[in-house]
């Protein structure tokens, strides 16, 4: 099954000339982990709102095409209705954490759609327990530090029991030790369940080892999908679309125009370690014959 199918789709926003998001055809698998990258204006983020029902709903402007989350036409529900399919996460967490405590902020979602108070309690602690805060319950959302906040923001997402997770530029804030982090809760609900999970980003150095495809977006249109490796082995066109390659990559391909052998191909530290030594290890021993 596709977890969001975009056909024909066109968005511009009121007294905008351009379209902020022009594409033809975007299909996402359930069960997916897939990175949309692109710089600023790329259309990452009206591409997000487009799939939790706020783009036309909420958010109005000029709107063709067809937008289908698990099969089901996004224009014939609430955002209500979506929020049990579709889990949002914005940039900042701030701007979607309003409660008095971590327990408060989780229950929010679901006490609204009158979910019974044993099944609330049950999803507060699951969802706490997913991302890290167990036993935070009573302390306020306010005191967390800025990781611990984004992973409170996801597990009142994860509250309303949805089938993806499409999160915006979630690690913005981050320090690199709070960006692993994040990202391996990610991956974690992807393998364990089941969770179909887009993330939107500018940079792709910390998702290649998560992301099962990258979406590469620019002015508002795919141009280009694939696997990470694949598509990290030209940092060049990486450049050339606003995105920053990761080093390793980079790396890579400076080694790689010195070489005539195969082309190296890591894109992490750890691979480049690899690499390097058995090829130390190969010309040493050339060396000695």
């Amino acid at each position: 099954m596709q977890a969001l199918t975009l056909k024909d789709v066109r968005f511009r926003y009121p007294g905008m000339s351009e379209w902020a998001l022009d594409i033809p055809s975007l299909e996402i698998r359930q069960g997916e982990f897939v990175t949309v990258l692109g710089p600023n204006g790329a259309g990452k983020t009206t591409l997000s709102l487009l799939a939790n029902g706020l783009v036309p709903k909420s958010i109005k402007g000029e709107f063709e095409g067809s937008v289908e989350v698990f099969e089901h036409p996004v224009p014939k529900y609430t955002v209500s209705q979506l929020s049990t399919l579709v889990g949002m996460v914005f940039q900042e967490p701030e701007s979607q954490l309003f409660c008095m405590s971590a327990e408060e902020e989780v229950a929010f979602g679901p006490e609204n759609l009158a979910v019974p108070r044993d099944e609330i309690s049950r999803r507060v602690e699951w969802a706490l327990d997913l991302v890290g805060l167990k036993g935070l319950n009573d302390r306020s959302p306010f005191t967390l530090s800025g990781g611990q906040k984004q992973r409170l923001a996801i597990a009142a997402a994860l509250s309303m029991k949805p089938s993806m997770l499409v999160l915006d530029e979630p690690a913005y804030a981050l320090d690199p030790m709070g960006r692993i982090e994040l990202y391996s809760i990610l991956s974690d609900l992807k393998a364990k369940h089941g969770m179909t999970v887009i993330v939107m980003e500018r940079d792709a150095e910390d998702l290649v080892e998560y992301s099962d495809r990258f979406v590469l977006m620019a002015n508002g249109r795919v141009t280009a999908s694939g696997p990470p490796r694949e598509m990290l082995m030209d940092p060049g066109a990486l450049r050339t679309a606003g995105v920053s390659p990761p080093q390793m990559a980079e790396v890579a391909s400076l080694i790689n125009l010195r070489r005539k052998a195969p082309p190296l191909r890591f894109l992490t530290v750890d691979e480049a370690f690899a690499e390097i030594t058995i090829n130390t290890h190969h010309h040493s021993k050339g060396e000695s014959h």
